[in-house]
């Protein structure tokens, strides 16, 4: 079992950062790649970056590249920083782990956070 608390989330303005974090616990949290997924209100959940158990690799969905940047330490702590934010990246943004994470297959990952809300406005 693995459990996965996220926190950080909240109200920023248009081109502000935010740091999102996301801490797994259980006895296999280090074999488990770790992903943030995101979803708006009335849109389909999506993938936004992907680490893996070790950390070493990393993948951005293509509107976060170059503005998010994903990092997990030895205490299987994920963050997300989120710099240059828009409001477009209002969502409800959830962290969720796996054997392997793509940002393509949230419905496969099989452990997820309750999730924490960015809001992006002025």
């Amino acid at each position: 079992q693995l459990q996965l608390v996220e926190s950080g989330g909240g109200l920023v303005q248009p081109g502000g950062s935010l740091r999102l974090s996301c801490a797994a616990s259980g006895n296999e949290a280090d074999f488990y790649s770790i992903g943030w997924f995101r979803q708006a209100p009335g849109k389909e959940r999506e993938g936004v970056s992907c680490v893996s158990a070790s950390g070493s690799n990393t993948v951005y969905a293509d509107s976060v590249t170059g503005r998010f940047t994903i990092s997990r330490n030895a205490k299987n702590t994920v963050t997300l920083q989120m710099s240059s934010l828009k409001a477009e990246d209002t969502a409800v943004y959830y962290c969720a782990a796996d054997r392997f994470c793509s940002l393509t297959g949230w419905d496969i990952m099989n452990y997820w956070g309750n999730g924490t809300l960015v809001t992006v406005s002025s």
